[in-house]
C-alpha cells in the first residue's frame, strides 16, 4: 500500500499494555531488579551534559537495584510508617526518610506552560532526501542523513488536566538532535497566527484563557473575552477562521499537518539565501473529528489524542510526516506574488509556491517517563543550526526572547539544556558556569576567552567550521512603533481559506461560529463578530446571524474574488489506511476461526483491530482465540474509524454504537449474523457506506475499500441538519 508504515516484528495483540511483564494476582515478595521498559518505549540518548556520547545503555538513568533506598542510597526497612514517639505518639523531626519523601513530593510539579500545557510526545528519526542541499548547508537535510528527533504535540489554551479534543490550535514542536547542534522547529497545526507582533501575545493569551474571576471555561474559546478581543483586533480573523474549521478538532495527532508559521531564511555554502516556509505533511492525510465526536470524547475519553499516538507506536503503526518547504526569492521587499512573507497572519497558496519535500520523519518510540521527557523538554525558535536563520517577522523576533525567559522560570534556572531530553548530540563547550541545577563537572580555570591558562581553549571556529546562522542583512530605518502597510490587510487570507473549503466544511465552520458565539453573553460582541464575518463571506455571516437571532443591516460591501486553493481542503483525496482502528463486534455465536483470521489480517495491514463483545476476557480458545479489547460498557464510536458487526445481541448499547458510527459517517460492514443489529439500530439497507458481506473477512475488505477517504462523506446528505 502506498505510504504504508512498517509494524514492529511482534506487535501486541492489543495496544495499551501497561508494563513489560504481566501483573500477578498477589504482591510479589521475592526481590528482583526493576522491569525494563516496554518494547515501544525509549528514553533520550545517553550523552553527557556537555554533549558527548557516553556509550552507556539508557537504563543507567533509570532506577536501579532490587531494594528501595533513600535519595542518598540508604535502604530503609519501612516506608509505610513515620518514625513516632510510640505507636500513638507524635512524629519525630529526625525522620529523614519521611521528610525527604514528602519534600520531594511537594516539589514534583513544576510550573506548567502558560500555553501548550497539555502535551503528548514521541521519539523518532528524520531522514533527509537531499532535495534541499543546493539551498541549505544544514547537515540534517543531506541525502540519507538520519537525525534523531523528539516531537511534542499539544493544545494551546487548556491546563495539563484539560481534554485533548477541545476546539483549539495544536502545537507541533520538533527537536532535531543534529551533529551541528539542536534545531527546534516550533510550529502549529495552523499556518497563520492570531497576531502579527509578539507584543500582543500576552493580550491574546489573556483573552483566550478562562475568565479571571471564575477560572472558566477551561480550554475553550467559546466565551466573551476571547471573542471580544478577536473581533476588535481583526488581524486575528484568519487564525480564528481556521480554528472554527475542522482543523480545530483533529482526529489524531497522526493525521495533523504542521506549519512553521513564520518565514525563515536558508543559506547554502556559498552564502546564497532563499526564504522558506516549513510544512509537515502527514502520510496518513489530514483528518478531523466531527463536532459531536469531540464533545463525546471530552467526557468519555479526554485523553483520546495522547492515547491514540502512544497506541499506534506501541502497535508498530509508526506515524510519518514529510517535511516540505515553500521556497521564495530573498528579495529586499520580502514579498511574493503580493503576499507579505513577514506577516504571520497570512499564507501563500501551495498552487503558487508548491511544497517541496526535503525529508521524512518517523515516530517510532514512546517516552519512558512523561515528566522527564514530555514535560521537561524545552523548545526555542532560536535554537538554529548552520544554514538556517530567522527573518524580521515581528512575531518571530519576540519569540526569540520569550522562550528562553520562560524556560528559565519553568525549569528552575539557566541549565535546562543539560536535562537529558534537551541535551545536544554535539560537543558543547560554552563557558557558561554554575547556576541552578548545574550537572556538568567542568574542568579548567579559565571559563573566558581569550585565555592562556587553559591553553587558549575554547577556540573560535573558522569560517568553514562555524555554524553559520547570521545572514549579513542590511538593517536601517527610524525607530518607530509601526508595521508595514501590507499588515493592514486582515481579511484576504481568511477569504482565501474559506473559499477553498468544500460545502460540507463550510457548513461545519458556520455551525462552529454559531456555537461559539452562542456561548457569549454580550450581544454587542456577537453583532461585532457577525460584522467581521461579512468581511469573509456574506452567506456565512447570514447563516451565523440567523442562528444567533441577529439581523444583518445594510448592504454587503463588494469584495474582490479570490482564487481557491484546493490544498487547503481536507476532502477530495484518498490516503493510506495505516494505523486506523477497526472496531469488530462479536460474541460466541460469531465464526471464531473467521474472526481470528480477520483480526490477524487487520493487524498485518498496519491497522489495529479492537474486538468488542458483551463481556470482557476472550472469545474462543487455541488458534481461534481472540482477546476482547472493549465491552459494550466501554466502546463508543469516537474511538473507531470503522465498525464491523459480526453478531447481534438484544442490547441498546450495541444499537447506540452503530447509530453513532453511522451519524459520524464511519464505514460500517456486517455479516449475516450482524444484520439484525443493523436493523435494530434503524440503519437503512441502502445507506451510503453500509456494506453487507458473507464473512467477517469479506466485511473487512468492504471497510478497507472505504477507509482511504477517512469518512463516508456521501452519507452527510442523510443528516442535512
Amino acid at each position: 500500500m502506498a505510504g504504508s508504515t512498517r509494524r514492529s516484528k511482534t506487535p501486541p495483540a492489543v495496544p495499551g499494555v501497561p508494563a513489560s511483564a504481566a501483573a500477578t494476582a498477589t504482591e510479589p515478595t521475592k526481590p528482583r531488579l526493576p522491569l525494563p521498559p516496554k518494547p515501544d518505549q525509549t528514553g533520550p540518548d545517553t550523552v553527557s551534559p556537555t554533549g558527548s556520547s557516553t556509550g552507556l545503555p539508557q537504563d543507567v538513568a533509570a532506577q536501579r537495584g532490587a531494594y528501595l533506598t533513600t535519595a542518598q542510597g540508604a535502604r530503609p526497612a519501612d516506608t509505610d510508617h513515620s518514625l513516632k514517639a510510640g505507636p500513638r505518639g507524635p512524629i519525630l523531626l529526625q525522620d529523614h526518610h519521611l521528610r525527604e519523601k514528602i519534600t520531594h513530593f511537594d516539589h514534583e510539579r513544576i510550573p506548567e506552560r502558560a500555553v501548550h500545557a497539555r502535551g503528548a510526545a514521541a521519539h523518532g528519526v528524520f531522514v533527509g532526501n537531499g532535495a534541499a542541499s543546493k539551498i541549505c548547508c544544514a547537515s540534517l537535510f543531506a541525502k540519507g542523513k538520519e537525525t534523531k528527533v523528539f516531537v511534542r504535540f499539544s493544545t494551546v489554551l487548556g491546563s495539563r488536566g484539560s481534554a485533548d479534543t477541545v476546539r483549539d490550535t495544536r502545537g507541533f514542536a520538533t527537536k532535531f538532535y543534529t551533529d551541528e547542534g539542536v534545531f527546534d522547529l516550533v510550529g502549529n497545526n495552523i499556518p497563520v497566527f492570531f497576531i502579527q507582533d509578539a507584543i500582543k501575545f500576552p493580550d491574546v493569551v489573556h483573552a483566550a484563557k478562562p475568565h479571571p474571576d471564575r477560572e472558566i471555561p477551561q480550554a475553550q474559546s467559546a466565551h466573551d473575552t476571547f471573542w471580544d478581543f478577536v473581533t476588535l483586533h481583526t488581524e486575528a480573523t484568519a487564525h480564528t477562521l481556521w480554528n472554527m474549521s475542522d482543523r480545530g478538532i483533529p482526529r489524531s495527532y497522526r493525521m495533523m499537518e504542521g506549519f512553521g508559521v513564520h518565514t525563515f531564511r536558508l543559506l547554502n555554502d556559498a552564502g546564497e539565501s532563499v526564504l522558506v516556509k516549513f510544512h509537515w505533511k502527514p502520510k496518513l492525510g489530514v483528518h478531523s473529528l466531527l463536532w459531536e465526536e469531540a464533545q463525546l470524547a471530552g467526557g468519555i475519553d479526554p485523553d483520546l489524542h495522547r492515547r491514540d499516538l502512544a497506541d499506534a507506536i506501541e502497535a508498530g503503526a509508526f506515524p510519518e510526516w514529510d517535511l516540505g518547504i515553500q521556497v521564495f526569492p530573498d528579495t529586499e521587499e520580502q514579498m511574493f506574488e503580493g503576499f507579505d512573507l513577514l506577516d504571520p497572519t497570512k499564507i501563500v497558496p501551495e498552487e503558487l509556491a508548491p511544497v517541496q519535500i526535503i525529508g521524512t520523519m518517523t515516530l517510532n518510540a514512546n517516552p519512558t517517563n512523561y515528566f522527564s521527557q514530555t514535560e521537561q523538554v524545552a523548545f526555542h525558535p532560536g535554537h538554529l543550526v548552520r544554514g538556517i536563520d530567522v527573518t524580521n517577522d515581528p512575531l518571530l523576533q519576540g519569540r526569540l526572547f520569550s522562550y528562553i525567559d520562560t524556560q528559565i522560570t519553568r525549569l528552575g534556572g539557566p541549565n535546562f539544556a543539560q536535562l537529558p531530553i534537551n541535551r545536544p548530540h554535539a560537543e558543547v563547550n560554552d563557558m557558561l558556569r554554575d547556576g541552578m541545577h548545574q550537572t556538568a563537572v567542568h574542568t579548567g580555570v579559565a571559563p573566558y576567552r581569550p585565555n592562556s591558562l587553559d591553553g587558549g581553549c575554547p577556540f573560535l571556529a573558522g569560517s568553514k567550521e562555524a555554524v553559520q546562522i547570521e545572514f549579513p542583512e542590511v538593517v536601517s530605518g527610524q525607530k518607530v512603533r509601526a508595521a508595514a502597510a501590507s499588515f493592514d490587510d486582515h481579511f484576504s487570507s481568511a477569504r482565501l481559506f474559506y473559499a477553498s473549503l468544500t460545502e460540507i466544511e463550510q457548513d461545519h465552520v458556520a455551525k462552529a461560529y454559531t456555537f461559539e458565539l452562542g456561548k457569549c453573553y454580550e450581544k454587542a460582541i456577537k453583532e461585532r463578530a457577525v460584522a467581521v464575518l461579512r468581511e469573509i463571506d456574506e452567506d456565512l455571516a447570514r447563516t451565523v446571524a440567523t442562528g444567533l437571532g441577529l439581523k444583518l443591516s445594510g448592504k454587503p460591501a463588494k469584495r474582490a474574488k479570490v482564487t481557491a486553493s484546493p490544498a487547503l481542503s481536507q476532502l477530495g483525496r484518498t490516503w493510506p489506511a495505516d494505523g486506523r482502528l477497526i472496531g469488530v463486534f462479536a460474541d460466541e455465536s460469531t465464526d471464531l476461526a473467521d474472526l481470528a483470521a480477520t483480526v490477524a489480517t487487520i493487524a498485518g495491514q498496519s491497522m489495529t483491530p479492537l474486538v468488542i463483545a458483551p463481556h470482557g476476557g476472550e472469545l474462543g480458545s487455541g488458534a481461534k482465540q481472540v482477546v476482547i479489547s472493549r465491552t459494550l460498557d466501554t466502546a463508543r464510536s469516537i474511538e473507531f474509524d470503522a465498525i464491523l458487526v459480526a453478531s447481534t445481541v438484544p442490547d441498546p448499547r450495541l444499537s447506540l454504537l452503530i447509530q453513532e458510527a453511522h451519524r459520524h459517517l464511519k464505514a460500517i460492514a456486517y455479516t449475516p449474523a450482524g444484520e439484525a443489529a443493523i436493523s435494530a439500530a434503524g440503519i437503512a439497507g441502502k445507506s451510503a457506506g453500509v456494506q453487507s458481506a458473507a464473512t467477517v473477512a469479506d466485511a473487512f475488505d468492504a471497510l478497507a475499500a472505504l477507509l482511504p477517504e477517512h469518512r463516508v462523506w456521501a452519507r452527510a446528505a442523510e443528516y442535512p441538519n
